[in-house]
């Protein structure tokens, strides 16, 4: 795809963001003591700081959460971070640090009015899992603050907000050299999220000085932490050191943890001298491609159209990433959440006087922007480029749509008589069409009209309550369990090779969260761990084995009903305790083998399913979850658009092409890099140590996989495909089967034809696709003959009722009940009676099925006399217990009561009396 000129985008990018090129002017002052820093080297240099002090940098996680329903994006560094905070997973390194992007649309309507406000971003974040604290966190900021080697920010232009009760964070502060007048106690300095890990913590600012500021010198919240454009809050370092219970306690936390939070832009916009974060480097680039696209305006940092080129600016970077981490557009979650903006951007467009696709020729700058540390966005762009053009061509149809209904709005309320429109009219606008409310009522002020905003809000809060409601009722973040978190006894996995282990020690016994040497039945259930263990821990989307623990007297002591890992990565048995369990005994482990080997199909199959997706609908397809169970097996894939029968039937064959050729199953492990130069592929919801197991099929498919497999392609048997839906913005679910499942669901297919086949008396199965087209025949020329019928009963009622005209207020009036099928009818009747000219006002109602529908249509001088069909039909409507609307000249209504018919003809009688 031909986007951009390849040359033009670079240079573009080059010119904004090379080293020593600043973008504004600053005093000879400043020029002394402010690094001059691009983005991508801000980035870099707080990675490789906390590097230099034993930090691990963490990629940034996709935007689309894995394994964590209460959250719709990444909104935060931390947001990547909570399994390791609450406990339910140690970490291979207690020191971490990341530059994660994140999305938040909760401001959306602020974005491009305020400074700073983005859907995209990027949180630069250290973080410590019970190993260092206080001393260390703020030692280590103000180094990175001020130190020669790093920010090199001058002292006296920092400040620090600290909790009132936070004694030690304050002297730490001090100790590390800030001065005291530089620290400003704040009661808000409490970071609590509801249940789980919360504390106090300190925010740091920069001041920009008082020609940076939005208030005057003397106001009263011109300081640290106040309303105001003076003093930048950059950092926030969160001393996590308390557990907030489900009781509403606060109780000291085990384990005490470091959450910082660093915002990018912000940080940017101090290096380089930018009144807001979109004259940076970051945003500058992107403005000013879209300068090209737009009718002669230009970017001025203070002019009313520069609203409209933040907006294209930050929401082209916020759907070219969440498209490239897998999410697409669509009237749902965050498939709605992308299409607003697509939308929003779009229309802002319009403003600037482009009006043509645009957006997806950004693609490509924001990709040359943000390489340096997301290489992926370049190597997706035509891909991305692709969706985001699709949904643009898409919008435009239904832009025109949007716009001729507001036109129909806007008439209608100045035809009532009403100065502003309905609030639920605009949110509809809003909803359906992505019209901004305040582009509704730029227009409908052209018009002279207000727009009811008290309305428009009710409706949208209506609408948040449904998200809310349909949000998963999960906690954000555990209570950290500290009982398993201080658990290190080493436990091997041996069930790659064996489903039967004997002499496994039980290492370690949890009752009733405590730690105990002896579980019996008396305790019902237990958790344990053994120091080798044939049972396989739910992982990957593979459910836990199932199976025994035997004692050495060949008895049933405990069944095995589930596997997770426990914090420090051992297998933890959930077992119901059926006999006697003891510390550092020694017991059999079975695995329920028949079981494991139903899973061991399925998983496989889902990598040849995947592999398969790939080949048939194209690279992009990725895997979006999976669930891997003894009878069926579930894989849920992104992909743009529907997927047909004919591809379907593709991957369905080519599944089971790999499983007849009898191809070998292999693993091996190895380092990540060897992995990678395999070409294996690494599922979206795998975190990878130093070794990885790799396991192959063939030259057919290569991924990284820590689950369970067959040995050869041909011990899965048979690959069905059950069913392919749609489950969200941009996924795809397939459930199939496999080996005996397979069969039985064909056996059961196999019956249900030949039960048809008897129904439509076809003497063989293969007979069944004529009888059915034959019977289809029968069906439509019988459809024909009726609807052929009903007009000629129509045409007799026409001529019928056509003859009874009164004299009503010197109108010649035709109100009649008719016998026919239904609305459709009634219309005929209408159109016939516009062709006939029998009369001035032609009201027309009938029954069918316990329902009744009314009709009313006015011939064009009874409309220009100011009559219209749409108010005769409201004010009778309310007969037949419904309700309606139309056109002037043309209305119907429908309600559940046929008994109201003869009051409705009334009642239209009195109503055209008085007009």
């Amino acid at each position: 795809m031909n986007i951009v000129a390849s040359k033009v985008v670079p240079r573009l990018v080059a010119v904004f963001a090379s080293s020593g090129v600043f973008l504004f002017s600053k005093t000879s002052a400043e020029r002394k003591i402010m690094k001059e820093l691009t983005s991508g080297q801000v980035r870099q240099m707080y990675l490789d700081f906390f590097e230099q002090h034993g930090h691990k940098i963490m990629p940034s996680a996709s935007l689309v959460p894995v394994e964590d329903p209460t959250l719709l994006w990444i909104n935060s560094g931390v947001a990547t971070m909570k399994k390791y905070f609450d406990g339910s997973v140690v970490p291979e390194n207690p020191r971490m640090t990341s530059s994660q992007k994140s999305i938040r649309t909760n401001d959306i309507e602020n974005v491009g009015r305020t400074a700073r406000h983005h859907t995209l971003f990027e949180m630069l974040g250290n973080f410590s899992v019970g190993d260092y604290f206080k001393t260390e966190a703020v030692h280590w900021a103000w180094e990175l603050l001020t130190g020669a080697d790093w920010f090199a920010f001058d002292p006296e232009k920092l400040y620090i907000t600290v909790y009132p009760e936070d004694t030690d964070a304050k002297k730490e502060w001090l100790d590390a050299g800030v001065a005291a007048d530089h620290i400003v106690e704040a009661d808000d300095n409490f970071w609590d999220i509801g249940q789980g890990p919360s504390g106090p913590d300190s925010e740091i600012f920069y001041d920009r000085g008082q020609a940076m500021n939005n208030v005057p010198e003397d106001d009263s919240e011109n300081y640290p932490g106040g309303e105001n454009e003076r003093y930048l809050e950059i950092w926030n370092i969160v001393f996590s050191q308390f557990n907030h219970t489900p009781e509403g306690t606060y109780e000291p936390l085990p384990h005490k943890n470091i959450d910082t939070g660093m915002g990018l832009e912000r940080v940017v916009s101090v290096f380089q001298h930018a009144k807001t974060n979109f004259e940076t480097d970051l945003f500058l680039p992107i403005i000013r491609m879209t300068e090209q696209f737009s009718a002669g305006k230009t970017y001025n940092e203070n002019d009313v159209d520069d609203i409209s080129f933040k907006i294209i600016a930050d929401h082209v970077r916020a759907v070219t990433f969440a498209i490239g981490d897998g999410a697409l557009p669509s009237n749902e979650g965050r498939g709605y959440v992308i299409r607003r903006l697509i939308r929003r951007a779009i229309l802002n467009g319009k403003k600037l006087g482009i009006n043509e696709a645009f957006l997806y020729k950004l693609v490509p700058v924001v990709g040359e922007i943000m390489k340096s540390h997301y290489p992926e966005v370049v190597e997706q762009s035509d891909y991305i480029a692709g969706v985001i053009h699709s949904e643009e061509d898409r919008f435009n149809v239904t832009l025109d749509t949007g716009l001729s209904l507001l036109n129909d709005t806007i008439a209608a309320t100045k035809a009532a008589g009403k100065d502003a429109l309905a609030g639920a009219d605009a949110f509809k606008l809003f909803d359906t069409y992505g019209f901004p409310v305040e582009l509704t009522t730029e227009y409908a002020s052209d018009e002279g009209l207000a727009v009811d905003q008290d309305g428009f809000k009710a409706e949208m809060e209506k609408q948040r309550e449904r998200a809310r409601s349909a949000r998963s009722s999960a906690k954000s973040m555990g209570v950290q369990r500290a009982l398993l978190t201080d658990i290190k006894s080493a436990s091997t996995y041996v069930g790659y090779t064996d489903l039967t282990v004997t002499g496994a020690k039980l290492l370690d016994i949890i009752v009733n969260e405590k730690l105990v040497d002896e579980a019996k039945e008396a305790d019902h259930s237990a958790e344990v761990i053994f120091d080798q263990t044939p049972f396989y821990a739910e992982m990957g989307g593979q459910v836990a084995d199932t199976g025994r623990v035997v004692d050495a007297n060949g008895n049933t002591v405990a069944e095995v009903t589930d596997v997770i890992h426990a914090p420090n990565g051992q297998n933890l048995h959930t077992v119901k305790v059926t006999g006697t369990l003891k510390k550092n005994a020694a017991y059999t482990l079975q695995v329920d083998a028949a079981r494991h080997s139903k899973v061991e199909k399925n998983h496989t199959a889902t990598h040849l399913l995947d592999q398969s997706l790939r080949n048939v609908l194209g690279e992009h397809t990725a895997q979006a979850g999976s669930l891997v169970e003894p009878n069926y097996l579930r894989f849920d894939f992104t992909h743009f658009g529907q997927v047909t029968a004919d591809d379907l039937k593709k991957v369905e064959q080519m599944v089971n092409d790999q499983i007849f050729a009898e191809i070998p199953v292999t693993t091996v492990e190895t380092d990540i890099e060897s992995a990678k130069k395999m070409g294996a592929i690494a599922m979206f919801s795998e975190k990878y140590g130093k070794l990885v197991r790799v396991v192959s099929v063939g030259d057919f498919n290569t991924e990284f996989c820590g689950g369970d497999h067959v040995k050869n392609t041909n011990e899965i048997g048979l690959f069905k495909i059950v069913s392919e839906t749609g489950v969200g913005a941009g996924v795809r679910r397939i459930e199939a089967v496999t080996a005996g499942d397979a069969f039985n669901f064909l056996n059961n297919e196999e019956h249900l034809l030949t039960q048809t086949a008897a129904l439509v008396k076809a003497p063989q199965v293969k007979e069944v696709p004529h009888k059915i087209e034959a019977l289809q025949a029968d069906v439509k020329r019988l459809e024909n003959e009726q609807q052929a019928l009903q007009a000629k009963i129509a045409a007799q009622q026409a001529a019928d009722a056509f003859t009874n005209v009164e004299e009503i207020n010197g109108m010649k009036v035709i109100a009649e009940a008719v016998k026919v099928a239904g609305m459709g009818n009634l219309r005929q009747l209408a159109d016939d009676w516009k062709q006939s000219n029998a009369s001035d006002v032609l009201v027309l109602a009938t029954a069918v099925d316990g329902k009744a529908n009314l009709l009313v249509a006015m011939a064009p001088e009874q409309v220009k006399a100011g009559r219209k069909a749409g108010d005769l039909i409201k004010a009778i409507a309310p007969a037949i217990n419904g309700g309606g609307g139309g056109r002037p000249d043309m209305a119907q209504a429908g309600g559940k009561n046929p008994a109201g018919i003869d009051d409705a003809l009334k009642q239209a009688k009195a109503w055209l009396a008085e007009k």
